[in-house]
């Protein structure tokens, strides 16, 4: 008869530490099943169970369970940090709060979350918060932006790998040195090994330059060095697999890999000085190496650059480079030599790369600064290139 009345038993709510489906509760006719249906079934029991006599009321608290949710009441005491995961679901950030006692169920935060169409907005982060609070209190505090602690460090654009290591570590405080012994193998950091192909036959020593996705991270509590670089690369593989690179670049780039694209993108974050030029400097580089231009190669300074701060030694302005710095044949950057550079010069951003897997058409062979926003004047000749560099001269960029 009880079965009859569907009192709706589902699995006993576990304060037990589990997780729960994606959901956040189970639903019958579009409708959530919630309070009101469950104090109902609890009243229907409590008159059947009255009918059989008063014995069948021990064990009461027991049974309540079953038909309430187990929550606290309030904003709780004391003091707790929890983290929220990259990625976590509510069902997941259910489960971090019950671990660290800060609700009394996991369903208790789940059905708040379900009730408040705001927890959708839920960061992952640090949030300092109370032990014994409300499924509600928590979903509130969690909103609440002066309860998330904040650790994150930015990394700009085109910075070197070298450079990335000195920022994470002026915010870490983690060794310079532990960061260039945990890059020392970019495969084991979650660089799929087939990035490191060319086309060209060149031999590819495996670098993590490139891969160091340039964004803005919150730093976990006891990080490492080898876990702040992963989360910079599992955040490059998602960002490169949102864009479909490495696919695109296949199809559409004649032949090159999506590794040679990625070395063509670092050079036109390092070399544009306006995002709406990205896509034509990238251009420029594909015809230099691969089009009409005689040596087939960069010519491009940054290169130079970028081998002089490898080396420990001061970079310097175009201008300002010596002969024997600009044609250094020690230098594996050598701008130069033939084909692209062993690997990319830096870390690019997400316009840079989708600039290199689709630039725009034209015969670009130079550029040049003629402005003082950093757009570039475009050309195919050199003589054409020669009228722009004296624009650039009248407006006093060079």
């Amino acid at each position: 008869m009880i079965d009859d009345l569907d009192l709706g038993f589902d699995e006993p709510e576990r304060g037990e530490k589990g997780r729960h489906r994606r959901s956040f509760v189970r639903k019958r006719n579009g409708k959530s099943g919630g309070r009101g249906k469950t104090v109902l079934a609890l009243l229907l029991a409590l008159v059947l169970l009255g009918g059989i006599g008063g014995g069948a009321f021990y064990g009461f608290d027991r049974i309540q369970s079953y038909f309430v949710t187990p929550d606290y009441e309030g904003a709780g005491t004391g003091e707790v940090n929890v983290e929220i995961k990259q990625g976590a679901l509510i069902a997941d950030m259910a489960v971090a709060l019950y671990d660290a006692g800060v609700i009394k169920s996991t369903k208790a935060f789940i059905e708040a979350a379900e009730e408040n169409s705001r927890s959708k907005n839920i960061q992952p982060g640090l949030y300092k918060l109370r032990k014994q609070m409300s499924g509600e209190s928590a979903v509130a505090a969690m909103l609440d932006l002066k309860n998330r602690v904040v650790n994150g460090v930015t990394i700009p654009e085109g910075r070197t790998a070298k450079n990335v290591y000195k920022l994470l570590s002026d915010h870490t405080k983690i060794p310079v040195k532990d960061f260039e012994a945990a890059a020392k193998d970019p495969i084991a950091l979650g660089v799929p090994d087939w990035w490191f192909k060319r086309s060209d036959n060149k031999k590819v020593r495996p670098s993590i330059e490139g891969f160091l996705y340039p964004d803005t991270y919150e730093i976990p509590p006891k990080a490492t060095a080898e876990s702040i670089l992963k989360l910079m690369v599992d955040n490059f593989l998602s960002v490169t697999g949102e864009l479909q690179f490495a696919d695109r670049v296949q199809k559409e780039r004649g032949g090159i890999t999506p590794y040679e694209a990625m070395i063509v993108a670092s050079l036109a974050q390092a070399e544009a000085g306006n995002k709406d030029d990205l896509g034509k400097v990238a251009r420029v580089a594909y015809n230099r190496v691969y089009g009409e231009f005689p040596c087939n190669c960069l010519e491009m300074d940054v290169t130079v650059n970028y081998y002089l701060e490898s080396v420990g030694r001061p970079t310097k302005a175009s201008k300002d480079m010596t002969d024997a710095e600009l044609d250094d044949p020690k230098n594996p950057y050598n701008r130069k030599l033939r084909g692209l550079p062993p690997t990319p010069i830096n870390n690019p951003g997400k316009l840079a790369m989708e600039g290199a897997m689709d630039p725009p058409p034209g015969k670009w062979l130079f550029f040049v600064a003629i402005d003082k926003e950093g757009h570039s004047a475009f050309a195919d000749t050199y003589p054409q290139h020669e009228r722009n560099m004296a624009r650039a001269r009248e407006a006093g960029i060079i």
